[in-house]
């Protein structure tokens, strides 16, 4: 079961390696730090794309390579922050609707990159509410330990798109530092999901 931090929430590195395992060819895309570092520690591979940069993105890359690859299952996994910033998303995600696509928010309610400043989910916006408010017809709050294999099952499942919340200790944890090079990252999954002469087309 997955522990709880110092705050009495989700260990978020335990979190993480629980919705990942026995996830098959699962694609997945994490939002710049935290999230980038939590896959890592997991297990780096080719069907991982960790965001250096480009905040407020990662729901919207998980969008294309969810069209892109329907027959593959795509789950993003983020921070609170990033999707403030990029909230946008959610509407145009709800109207697509891809069913193999999945969205999981860990939510410390700080910006845990730039110095631990409170986000406005510390002071009550509700994402998951939004992602509602969206369009989304399956979402899920989870805050406690008991919660999370059906959050897991969810996700595995498909039957997308699914909008997730997980409240997280805000505990800073070492470093797992994926490879840096984005060109690197991109042609690697690139290859992993269309083969060894991707790089060709």
């Amino acid at each position: 079961m997955v522990a709880l931090g110092k705050s009495g929430k989700l260990h978020r590195r335990e979190l993480v390696k629980a919705v990942l395992e026995d996830r098959g060819d699962m694609l997945v895309i994490a939002g710049l730090g935290a999230p980038a570092w939590d896959i890592t520690a997991v297990g780096d591979r080719p069907e991982n794309l960790p965001l250096w940069g480009g905040m407020g993105g990662a729901a919207m890359i998980g969008l294309g390579l969810a069209l892109a690859q329907p027959s593959r299952k795509v789950l993003v996994i983020t921070g609170d922050g990033e999707m403030l910033m990029g909230v946008g998303a959610l509407a145009t995600i709800a109207v697509q609707r891809p069913a193999n696509l999945s969205i999981l928010v860990q939510d410390n309610e700080h910006y845990g990159e730039t110095g631990m400043q409170e986000t406005a989910t510390k002071h009550g916006v509700d994402l998951v509410a939004m992602a509602k408010g969206a369009g989304f017809a399956r979402t899920l709050l989870v805050t406690r330990p008991e919660e999370v294999p059906g959050l897991r099952a969810a996700i595995h499942a498909g039957g997308g798109p699914l909008f997730a919340l997980a409240k997280i200790d805000e505990t800073s944890l070492p470093l797992v530092l994926p490879p840096r090079e984005g060109a690197f990252l991109q042609a690697r999954m690139r290859e992993a999901v269309m083969g060894p002469a991707a790089h060709l087309a």
